[in-house]
């Protein structure tokens, strides 16, 4: 079908097609993410690659990209620069030397500890304009359309 017309709403300008709305709104949880987080300087693929770590230590830098969707080339860049801060440790895999396993350090628990409330902060704040009973059933219809474009998405995503 061509997203640029529906057979209900006839002609759409491009501010109301689903791929300018959803880059939109990601800008949005971008800026918000920002602010509730200055201060930090930890982007959010960074702090989503520590909440993984943090939830499941020792793991190998090929799942994250999975858990996290994010490509290899991508998340060996942003894992080296949290290396680098101080925040994680790589690991050679005794089983498989060509394995890097992944830990937080105490300064990078400590940073994802520090930074819990103003992420979620930035989070409610994304879906504030929503009224309460519609934030589960958006977030349910976001999850269908990840899962549906999985297969397109240039990182596979694990879905729970």
């Amino acid at each position: 079908m061509d997203t640029e017309t529906t057979p209900d709403h006839g002609e759409r300008s491009f501010e109301h097609t689903p791929g300018f709305l959803i880059r939109r709104l990601h800008q949005i949880h971008l800026a918000l993410f920002a602010e509730e987080c200055s201060g930090f300087e930890v982007t959010p693929v960074q702090y989503s690659i520590m909440s993984v770590i943090g939830e499941q230590p020792g793991m190998d830098q090929s799942k994250i990209s999975t858990e996290i969707g994010v490509d290899r080339a991508t998340l060996a860049s942003v894992v080296a620069r949290l290396e680098a801060n101080g925040f994680l440790r790589r690991i050679v895999s005794r089983l498989d030397r060509r394995q890097k396993l992944l830990t937080l350090t105490a300064r990078g628990k400590t940073m994802l500890i520090k930074m819990q409330e103003p992420v979620q902060r930035a989070h409610m704040r994304t879906v504030a304009p929503l009224p309460p009973e519609e934030r589960e059933l958006f977030l349910t219809l976001l999850t269908q359309l990840v899962g549906g474009g999985n297969d397109y998405g240039r990182a596979k995503l694990r879905l729970r």
